[in-house]
């Protein structure tokens, strides 16, 4: 079943910056970048850290766990680097007005 869910508004995550959310049992790195936004799943594939909590790499559409070092490809979840090795989940993300939409199934 698929369920949209409001998380924010636009106002509320910074350019650059990630934030956690915890919404219908799904755990939830919302990443902006600019005026993009990305939402991937907030567990580290390699131990169970918040990435959210890590460095965001904007030119590379990336999100780097704290722990570790593993980054994130932020449109497919793909680890870019070691020692993650599988994909965290990703989310659908829309824009309505103020709000920023995601996408669960």
């Amino acid at each position: 079943m698929t369920v949209a869910l409001r998380l924010c508004s636009v106002a509320d995550v910074e350019p650059g910056a990630a934030r956690r959310f915890d919404v219908d049992g799904h755990r939830i790195a919302l990443v902006r970048i600019g005026d993009d936004f990305y939402a991937i799943g907030d567990r580290c594939s390699h131990a169970d850290v918040s990435l959210s909590e890590g460095e965001v790499l904007a030119d590379e559409r990336e999100i780097e766990c704290w722990k570790h070092g593993s980054t994130f490809d932020l449109k497919t979840g793909e680890p870019q680097s070691l020692p993650a090795t599988k994909p965290v989940p990703v989310y659908e993300v829309r824009i309505e007005g103020d709000d920023v939409i995601v996408v669960t199934t």
